[in-house]
């Protein structure tokens, strides 16, 4: 493995830990006029490769649209780190899978749980990330350097890749 490519593993890497600790995400794409929206969905999985799942209504704006134009951006923004994935989102019918990741906060927002025909995942195959990460990682560490570098004048330094994951 060259030096590039364990630069680019663990890109990917770091990418995928901060999709993990990122539970909330805006899911971005484009409804039947061409208008982007953005809705907040759960993150219910995070494969190893980068693939999110989230459970979603069949019948829905949002699923509907997905199946019509499946382009999708997915961002998220937790403790001074913020990630944005492109992809590709596709409606998938596995019951076992919803199973395995329907929660009581799912339960909370979707009826009829995983058994209900209507409730469906969303699985978003990414195609490429890019991730900003303040120095400290927390909210209170990046406040405290934003106000350092407004005192002496200085430019905060943090962590900006861009990472293909296809």
């Amino acid at each position: 493995m060259s030096a590039h490519d364990q630069s680019t593993s663990e890109q990917e890497q770091r990418v995928v830990e901060l999709l993990k600790d990122s539970k909330v995400a805006m899911l971005t794409y484009l409804d039947p006029s061409g208008k982007l929206l953005s809705k907040p969905m759960a993150t219910q999985d995070v494969d190893f490769d980068g693939t999110l799942y989230f459970i979603a209504e069949r019948g829905s704006d949002k699923v509907q649209a997905l199946v019509a134009d499946s382009r999708v951006n997915v961002s998220y923004s937790n403790n001074g780190s913020w990630v944005s994935v492109a992809g590709t989102a596709s409606v998938v019918n596995d019951e076992t899978k919803l199973k395995e990741l329907w929660s009581s906060f799912t339960d909370s927002w979707l009826e009829g749980g995983p058994e209900n025909p209507e409730n469906v995942l969303v699985e978003v195959t990414p195609d490429s990330a890019e991730y900003w990460s303040a120095p400290g990682g927390s909210t209170i560490i990046s406040l405290t350097n934003l106000v350092k570098a407004k005192l002496t004048g200085s430019r905060i330094e943090g962590d900006n890749e861009q990472v293909d994951l296809r």
